[in-house]
């Protein structure tokens, strides 16, 4: 299964568009993250933690989008846009959702 943001793939045009495809992922952070992410915050530089959950959730959120377009038998998904947003009391919540739509080479 090809996975694109592009609208089109080049040399494989889509012979039909099967609809719209989406997924959520929502992943709690823990104290533990929240703590050495803070750790972080105040020193300064990247946060391994923090990166590694995003990573999870993208990388979920896209799994799931994939399994979604497959049970349609889609051979692609185009324009997918991934979003993030935290959510839950003080943001404690990571959520990643995407779409795209499947389509059939």
């Amino acid at each position: 299964m090809i996975l694109t943001t592009t609208n089109i793939i080049e040399g494989k045009p889509a012979t039909a568009y099967l609809g719209i495809v989406t997924s959520e992922v929502i992943i709690g952070a823990n104290f533990m993250k929240d703590f050495l992410g803070g750790l972080r915050d105040f020193f300064g530089g990247r946060s391994g933690t923090y990166e590694s959950v995003l990573k999870e959730a993208k990388e979920s959120a896209l799994a799931e989008l994939r399994q979604n377009a497959q049970a349609m038998g889609a051979d692609a998904i185009l324009g997918i846009d991934l979003d993030y947003e935290t959510i839950g009391s003080g943001g404690s919540m990571l959520m990643v959702t995407a779409s795209g739509t499947a389509v059939k080479l």
